[in-house]
């Protein structure tokens, strides 16, 4: 008898590194534009998750944003414009074990996309959404996009806008989205921690970049960005703390009956008097008051405005399925097609 040898055991997997997320194609966006630091923040992140490549899919629609699924080493869909929500549902219901990604601009996915962006984010489809917020239409040259501020001279408004914009941290806690976050494409280190937040929650996760195009929309964030000024014009939401803020950490956000008030700490405003924040709050009618927030003299919020825990549309779609396969059976679709009222139509245009 010929002893046989023992087989190997299979090696161990070895560990993803940000390497293994970037992609054999070059990146084409303009040189500074702030698409280059969210790339770089999700490349980072991705090993983190302990997710195949395999089951990991970026989709996008239209716009400089959407060139993303062609930097991710991961699988992807460059789709049409606006539409990326559509199809990323459609690949969540029908391929739940999937991470799924939907990549998308202000214009891309607020404009054209509007009417999808508001159903995926009522459904609480398991998709997490990265926009891209530069407020202009960059791909398409500097036009006005729904994002652009009351004023705006544009290509497409020479003589200022006079359309209001839409505030999109606003629209997705409107929409009942679960999990609804804002980040700066400068902010490294904070962006990543959304990243990661936004990609282990169950459920919707809607995150606004607030990124500068520095073609056509140069400085579109500068106020937020000053080394001198971002600590009196930034608050950043930490779950279950004061809202503080400032270079010396010495003023804060309080609830006045039903406004916000940002106030200076001393010994008349300790602070026992600021506004603790909860992002766990399912009423989210302060989460909606600080997404409004951005008004001179008063901080913008930035961080988690809203994470809840709701059943998935995908989950609730599934358990749906198979309670009707377990009480009528798998069916058939020949059975479904000849089921009913039918007709035919007869060669000399009769039916019967």
């Amino acid at each position: 008898m010929t002893p046989q040898t023992a087989s190997a055991p299979n090696p161990p997997k070895q560990a993803l590194t940000r390497q293994d997320f970037v992609s054999d194609q070059e990146v084409r966006w303009c040189p500074g534009c702030g698409d280059y630091s969210i790339l770089a923040q999700m490349q980072k992140i991705m090993p983190e998750l302990g997710i195949p490549r395999e089951n990991i899919v970026f989709v996008s629609g239209i716009g400089c944003s959407s060139r993303f699924p062609y930097y991710m080493n991961t699988y992807g869909f460059h789709t049409i414009h606006g539409r990326a929500t559509a199809i990323a549902t459609g690949i969540k219901c029908a391929r739940p074990e999937l991470s799924v990604w939907v990549v998308t601009g202000d214009g891309d996915g607020l404009s054209i996309g509007g009417n999808h962006m508001l159903h995926i984010l009522r459904r609480n489809v398991d998709v997490k959404i990265i926009l891209f917020n530069n407020r202009i239409y960059g791909l398409t040259k500097g036009q006005l996009s729904p994002t652009s501020e009351l004023g705006k001279v544009t290509k497409s408004t020479p003589v200022g806008s006079i359309e209001h914009p839409i505030n999109p941290v606003s629209f997705a806690i409107a929409a009942e989205a679960t999990f609804v976050a804002r980040a700066i494409d400068s902010e490294t280190a904070h962006m990543q921690e959304i990243l990661r937040r936004a990609a282990m929650h169950k459920g919707v996760a809607f995150v606004e970049v607030l990124q500068n195009c520095n073609i056509f929309n140069d400085g579109a964030w500068d106020t937020l960005k000053d080394r001198e000024l971002k600590s009196d014009r930034l608050v950043d939401l930490q779950h279950g703390k004061p809202l503080v803020f400032g270079k010396n950490r010495d003023k804060g956000v309080r609830l006045s009956g039903y406004k916000l008030e940002a106030v200076t700490l001393g010994p008349s405003v300790t602070q026992s008097d600021l506004l603790i924040y909860d992002e766990t709050d399912t009423d989210s009618s302060l989460a909606f008051l600080l997404s409004r927030e951005g008004r001179p003299n008063f901080p913008v919020p930035i961080g988690i405005f809203r994470d809840v825990t709701l059943p998935s549309y995908d989950e609730l779609m599934s358990a749906q399925i198979d309670q009707a396969r377990a009480k009528k059976g798998s069916g058939s679709l020949k059975d479904l097609i000849y089921s009913g009222m039918r007709w035919t139509v007869k060669a000399n245009g009769t039916q019967s």
